[in-house]
């Protein structure tokens, strides 16, 4: 079957559907005589004349249809107009409406571009056609889609843009709308192409407010009309509303000073006109929802304690009386109503609320809705439920994790110690641990496992959160052993707990491998923290793991820089950072560590000013566990030493932690510290010395200590000591490269000038792909003339040496060097960086190239690493710096 009608055919006047078009789609809506034109917003109209899209985008009463009709009645030139709704929801509904009001409002639309005659497609000829008769016109059609928040059909936004694009200039779209379009806006923008006003721009301020309130037969000074704006936020609906309910008052001033929710004259004019009219089941149902955001007629019911709250809800939300339908049966109250209802219900029936709170929490309880559950039965103040509840469903995680945990932890601020339960003692330790208050989440958590082991096997779901939370303890006083423990406890627990109840939860195992993966890498067992880590890193993307995802991800940074892998370590810190972006979350709580990481990579490539930076931007409240201390101590180290501050670097590489076992990677970096002090100091034999316990254990503490006793004259055991590192062969690029130098400066000391160049070959081109320029300025004097020999000085030129060190002076690094590009971007990350230059997002990129979001995701990781960046605008800088934008 067709899915338009015949090109010759007469226009229709009936939809796809049979129906007759309503004339009220299609009417550009009356002006009341109360409307106050406001010429800066007509002004900014004007603008739509010179762009082809123009998007009125406000909430719900901020004046934008009217706006816009006004605009449209005073153009001097048809508008063809057309209000969406329920019934125009599908394609074919849609493009058969726009094209009547097309012709109805004059426009000689060809009766060979056809109608749907499908309302629920519309075929890719008829919208070629509208859009090639259009583009030809002798004039631009303005067409105005009022209310186009109602379209929720990708397809249709498609087939609009489709018309818009190619229709040029026939077609002027202005949209009128309470959500963002699914248009590909980014495009309008960046070619200045589209006009915008927002609900910041359609507020009114003191001075129309006062203009307003003359057009209602009210005066009133600028200064009260301020307090006025302050109140509704400048809300076109609620300042009329005001403006009605001081008609009431004889002095609006005195007026505005009482004008308080439940003790104001709009008060008394809403309890008058909606509350009182109503019948007295109706008003004790509004008083009592009132302490609801939502609510759909069960609850009611159960509210009210009757079976009536159906009939009663549809004819109040059928009569405008200030309840909304959401759909699927939930309603809710108008936000200035609701605050009136409930300042009357505490006067007319003080301590109902609670129970009102009580019995809503008990019915959310049972319908599932544990989020809402929680906030009501908070504010009942009944504890022990609300903690069972949050506990029994397996959501104690989410104080950790998750967009809400902050709100979260709020809710049980006020939950004080008289509660008894072994949930209300999870909890309390649950906060206490976020809080990094260890010794009093430990006295909560002992509590809650004597009352769970004296009741005999308390509920899966509560020992799993005991195991969990042990876990967590563990981590923060650096004992693997524990965490070990708890991981396997929570393990067997995990048999117990529902399938489904593990499934909603994805944040347990993810948080509980996390703590382990921590402990782990804190006791020095790399592989077994990786397999842990990685498990978390791989698994699937979400709001509620993201911070575990991120925490993984610096944690395995620190591996691989301990490892002496800072490619690999700048990747999984940049994944941590862009995990924590991607949800928006507080910073840092997930990325702390991987900004550390980021800092120490920086100091190895001789970026010293962009360390400072990251360090400076990682904040002292990071999560205060053993590893994310010692690698701010690394760092800060690290940086102080490459600064020639010996002295300070030895004070700030003891991070001081409280632990219950030793770090052998953290003393062993503690001592490296040390050592390069003695060295920087001319102490070669102590610089030995201190490595001489922990030598065997890190490759890169063996490199330290060759270098010392190259220092100290003893070349043979320094090269005994490197002989040891080749044999393991598990060292990265960065101890390889300062093995090598140390090889190098032997080699000269020996005289064997080949061998030198040889082995100081190997050790450019090694780190010249990892960008490593620190342990050539810790070399000493005696490497830059070297490097300004015929044979080598190519291989350091750019990125190393910009000009010839002077016979016996060291390297110096550039106060602002900018690496150079080592490795060329491919074409399409090229396309995503431009892209990126326009300020698109992540979706928009993915769009505009025809590729999947996580495609686009992999792209940007590579041009990242490739810059040696971490963030967009960073990417965008650096591009520029080196010219590729």
């Amino acid at each position: 079957m067709s899915d338009e009608t015949s090109h010759g055919a007469a226009a229709p006047y009936v939809d796809p559907l049979g129906v007759p078009f309503l004339p009220t789609r299609f009417a550009v809506p009356a002006r009341p005589v109360t409307f106050l034109r406001r010429e800066r917003l007509v002004d900014h109209l004007d603008q739509a004349l010179r762009t082809p899209l123009t998007m009125v985008n406000g909430s719900a009463g901020a004046g934008k249809t009217l706006l816009v009709a006004d605009w449209a009645a005073h153009l001097g030139q048809p508008v063809a107009w057309l209000t969406l709704d329920a019934g125009v929801q599908s394609p074919g509904m849609f493009w058969a409406h726009v094209l009547h009001g097309l012709r109805t409002s004059g426009v000689p639309v060809s009766d060979r571009i056809g109608s749907p005659a499908d309302a629920g497609r519309v075929s890719a000829t008829l919208l070629s056609r509208l859009a090639a008769q259009l583009a030809g016109g002798d004039r631009t059609v303005t067409l105005v889609l009022d209310e186009y928040d109602r379209v929720t059909a990708p397809d249709i936004s498609e087939q609009l843009e489709f018309v818009l694009h190619n229709a040029r200039p026939g077609l002027r779209l202005i949209l009128v709308t309470r959500t963002e379009p699914l248009l590909p806006l980014h495009r309008y923008r960046t070619a200045g192409e589209m006009t915008e006003i927002r609900d910041a721009e359609l507020a009114f301020t003191s001075e129309e407010t006062v203009a307003l309130l003359e057009l209602h037969g009210l005066r009133l000074s600028v200064e009260a009309a301020g307090t006025l704006v302050d109140r509704t936020r400048g809300w076109a609906a609620g300042l009329r509303l005001c403006a009605l309910a001081a008609r009431q008052s004889p002095d609006p001033e005195v007026y505005l000073k009482e004008f308080e929710a439940g003790h104001s004259t709009v008060a008394d004019f809403l309890l008058a006109e909606v509350l009182k009219r109503q019948p007295h089941r109706t008003q004790d149902l509004l008083l009592r929802v009132s302490v609801l955001d939502r609510f759909c007629a069960d609850l009611a019911d159960t509210l009210i304690g009757g079976t009536d709250a159906e009939p009663i809800l549809v004819a109040l939300h059928r009569e405008n009386a200030f309840v909304e339908d959401l759909g699927h049966g939930w309603y809710r109250l108008h936000p200035l109503f609701r605050e009136i209802l409930r300042a009357h219900l505490r006067e007319r029936s003080p301590g109902l609320e609670p129970e009102l709170h009580r019995r809503a929490a008990h019915w959310l309880r049972r319908s599932g809705s544990l989020p809402e559950m929680l906030v009501h039965g908070a504010a009942a103040e009944d504890w022990e439920f609300t903690a069972r509840a949050l506990v029994d469903d397996l959501a104690i995680g989410q104080l950790f994790t998750g967009l809400c945990s902050g709100d979260l932890a709020g809710l049980f601020a006020r939950m004080g110690f008289e509660t008894s339960s072994p949930e209300s003692h999870l909890v309390h330790a649950a906060r206490d641990l976020s809080r990094h208050d260890v010794d009093r989440g430990l006295v909560h958590l002992r509590r809650a496992e004597e009352q769970l082991t004296a009741d005999g096997s308390g509920p899966p779901a509560a020992q799993l959160s005991c195991a969990l939370l042990e876990a967590l303890a563990a981590r923060l006083t650096g004992s693997p052993h524990r965490a070990e423990q708890a991981a396997e406890a929570a393990w067997e627990l995990e048999r117990e707990v529902p399938a489904e109840l593990l499934d909603q939860h994805p944040e347990v195992p993810a948080l509980l491998l996390t703590h382990l993966g921590s402990a782990r890498l804190w006791a020095g067992h790399f592989d077994g923290a990786r397999a842990a880590l990685t498990e978390v890193a791989d698994s699937p993307g979400g709001a509620s793991t993201a911070i575990p995802r991120a925490q993984s991800l610096g944690h395995l940074a620190l591996i691989d820089y301990l490892n002496g892998w800072p490619s690999r370590a700048e990747r999984n810190a940049c994944a941590a950072m862009t995990e924590s972006e991607q949800f928006s979350l507080p910073q840092p709580c997930g990325c702390g560590l991987g900004q550390l990481v980021l800092a120490a990579v920086a100091v190895d490539r001789g970026e010293l000013a962009r360390a400072q930076d990251l360090l400076d931007r990682t904040p002292d409240s990071v999560t205060r566990d053993p590893v994310t201390e010692a690698g701010r101590s690394i760092a800060t180290a690290r940086l102080l030493l490459a600064r020639g501050k010996a002295r300070a670097a030895v004070a700030a590489a003891d991070p001081s932690v409280q632990a219950d076992v030793a770090s052998p990677w953290a003393e062993s970096q503690t001592a490296l510290v040390a050592s390069a002090a003695h060295l920087a100091e001319g102490r070669p034999h102590a610089a030995a010395e201190v490595l001489r316990q922990v030598a065997d254990a890190q490759p890169a503490c063996a490199v330290g200590a060759a270098r010392a006793h190259l220092a100290a004259g003893d070349r043979t055991q320094a090269l005994r000591l490197l002989g040891g590192i080749a044999a393991q062969g598990r060292a990265g690029p960065a101890v390889r490269v300062r093995a090598t130098l140390v090889r190098a400066q032997a080699a000269h000391t020996a005289g064997d000038a080949a061998a030198t160049r040889k082995l100081l070959a190997e050790a450019l081109l090694e780190a010249r792909r990892e960008r490593l320029r620190l342990p050539f300025l810790e070399a000493g004097p005696w490497l830059g003339p070297l490097l300004a020999s015929e044979s080598l000085r190519h291989l350091a030129a750019g990125w190393l040496t910009p000009g010839t060190a002077a016979h016996g002076e060291p390297l110096r690094p550039e106060a602002d060097a900018v690496p150079v590009l080592v490795e060329p971007l491919s074409g399409r990350e090229r396309d995503v960086l431009q892209r990126l230059a326009q300020m698109m997002s992540t979706e928009d990129i993915a769009a505009d190239l025809y590729v999947s979001v996580n495609t686009v995701k992999t792209h940007l990781k590579s041009v990242y690493r490739k810059l040696a960046v971490n963030r967009r605008h960073e990417a965008v800088r650096r591009a520029r710096e080196l010219g590729l934008l």
